[in-house]
């Protein structure tokens, strides 16, 4: 018996020193292929850079190849040039000196202008509206950019921009052409510390029902969804929607600590595990809840990702709320920057994080840069706190899904547009007030007058049936099709384009919601438009009717099987 242990033990050590040595052969093997490709990558770029008959241009080329290869990795990891390492501080932080106000390269003016002043800010206080043309800053002008190439065109925006940005008190002379008269403006504006608010609008939508719209999760976000909270409880909130929806997320610990403020201390919100132990750590509440017993719904859509799923899935796992809307996106990933030379910074992925249940809320894969979910047959099955099932395969499936409007491709290319701005600020030169947000309307006559407007301003948009026409046409051409069947196809394009003037008319109410949002957009900023929205949100009123029925909302939190 003795022997045969020793010989038992002896084999455990053999199997151990052999598997020992096949992960150092593996790891001297990465190493050596990992050094030979960086060779053979610097040598390749040394004969170009030698031989080739145009002078290449380093950082450009250099720049190409690596965010071609991070492409290849996921949509999240990302190199940042020293130039462009702000912009990643402020994806972080929300925060950036400067004069708050959204600018935007139009070239038939061959000029930036002044896209969208953030309410009070530098911008918005000095009295800039949009629309303006900026002429000259700190007492530099500013040539106009005649170029017709679209880089060139960016980099003067980036210039202008960066132009505006500074030392928080340094104070400068902006010069601008308002186009509602022509005249030149010049405004004295001293830059400061811009911090974009988390919390959009946090209001009553209906009797004692409370709603906090939060579009982004930055250092800080918390503290606002907290003092909001407190804020509308004390105009007499009984019951709250917490509104996800387009929020792409941001800092976990700020999820975890807003999960916090409806979640008793000690609980777990999110674990994140890595290749390296280090990435391996589990989050927990740390402080009192501001509220565990305020019912509360949930809206969640696509747009919901990272940050939002944790703080929505955690809800969810624990059964504190009813999530209702759509699937959300499904990013399950960790982002970690490193310093790399030259003060370039590398954003990379180092782990994936799980939600209470277990589950990891990753979507399956990528495909042409959205997330593929896994359908349910392929996926995991997880338990809430109350035994409810719940699964992974990625994004958040809501506890009540809703089905989204359908609209025409039409409202994108409204939404977009230079018309419909350019309609805006046309409209407000002519209006030095209107009604409060959420009872603003265009009169039919003034519905007449943008239709107008838009025509004569050429508002077009790219039709996917005019689209699908001119490639079916062109098969037909290569298929040898006569030119009677052609003939036939010119004149359903003559029939697809005339009817283009009745869509106007046909998604009238769709329209006169976009029209109208963007103008109250242009008096009373973000949440100006966020309050108007709430007037016809079909998501927010079934979250009424759910907040408005207990006993729906218990049985669901409860997984009490249908009678």
């Amino acid at each position: 018996m003795k022997r045969f242990i020793l010989k038992l033990v002896l084999l455990v050590v053999m199997v151990a020193q052999g598997a020992t040595v096949v992960v150092r052969a593996q790891s001297v093997n990465h190493n050596f292929e990992v050094s030979k490709n960086l060779d053979i990558f610097n040598a390749l770029y040394r004969d170009l850079d030698l031989y080739y008959v145009d002078t290449l241009d380093a950082q450009k080329n250099i720049d190409n190849a690596a965010n071609y290869m991070l492409e290849m990795l996921d949509p999240y990891t990302e190199y940042f040039a020293e130039q462009n390492t702000s912009e990643l501080k402020q994806l972080t932080t929300g925060r950036y000196a400067g004069i708050g106000a959204v600018t935007s390269f139009r070239p038939e003016l061959q000029r930036s202008i002044i896209v969208k002043p953030m309410a009070g800010q530098p911008a918005a206080q000095a009295g800039l509206l949009p629309g303006d043309v900026i002429l000259s800053i700190d007492g530099k002008s500013l040539d106009p950019c005649t170029s017709k190439d679209v880089d060139e065109q960016n980099r003067y925006a980036t210039d202008v921009s960066g132009r505006l940005r500074g030392e928080p008190g340094t104070t400068f002379d902006l010069k601008v052409r308002r186009p509602s008269n022509g005249k030149l403006y010049t405004f004295r504006i001293t830059r400061r510390n811009i911090v974009q608010p988390s919390v959009k609008l946090a209001t009553i939508v209906s009797d004692s029902v409370g709603y906090i719209r939060l579009s982004q999760f930055i250092e800080g976000t918390a503290n606002e969804v907290r003092r909001a909270l407190v804020d509308i409880k004390q105009r007499g909130a009984r019951s709250l929607i917490l509104d996800l929806r387009d929020n792409p997320g941001g800092v976990l610990e700020e999820a975890v600590k807003t999960v916090n403020l409806f979640v008793s201390r000690g609980r777990e919100v999110v674990t994140t595990r890595g290749k390296v132990k280090e990435q391996n750590h589990t989050y927990k509440t740390q402080l009192d809840a501001q509220d565990t017993d305020l019912p509360i719904v949930v809206l969640t859509d696509g747009g919901s990702a990272s940050a939002s799923e944790i703080t929505s899935g955690a809800l969810q796992d624990y059964d504190r709320a009813v999530i209702m809307g759509r699937r959300t996106y499904g990013k399950g990933l960790v982002q970690q920057s490193r310093e790399l030379p030259y003060k370039s910074i590398l954003k990379l992925t180092t782990a994936k994080y799980y939600i209470p249940s277990g589950r990891c809320v990753q979507a399956y894969k990528f495909k042409d840069g959205l997330p593929v979910h896994l359908p349910d047959s392929l996926s995991h099955e997880f338990r809430t706190a109350n035994g409810r099932i719940v699964r992974d395969g990625g994004g958040i499936t809501p506890d009540v899904v809703l089905k989204t409007d359908s609209l025409p491709h039409l409202m994108t290319y409204l939404q977009n547009s230079n018309q419909l701005f350019d309609y805006c600020v046309s409209y407000r030169s002519a209006h030095p007030t209107i009604a409060p947000a959420r009872d603003f309307r265009l009169t039919d006559e003034e519905y007449a007058d943008f239709c107008q407007f838009m025509k004569d301003h050429k508002f077009a948009y790219d039709s996917y049936t005019l689209r699908a026409l001119d490639k079916l046409r062109e098969w037909a051409r290569f298929e040898g099709y006569d030119e009677a069947s052609l003939a036939e196809m010119d004149v359903l394009e003559k029939k697809l384009k005339s009817s283009d003037d009745q869509l106007f008319e046909r998604w009238k109410p769709a329209i006169l919601h976009v029209v109208e949002g963007a103008i109250v957009e242009s008096y009373y900023y973000d949440a100006g438009h966020q309050e108007y929205d709430l007037r016809d949100d079909t998501d927010v009123q079934h979250a009424i009717e759910m907040l408005h029925n207990p006993k729906q909302m218990h049985k669901i939190l409860s997984g009490e099987p249908d009678a």
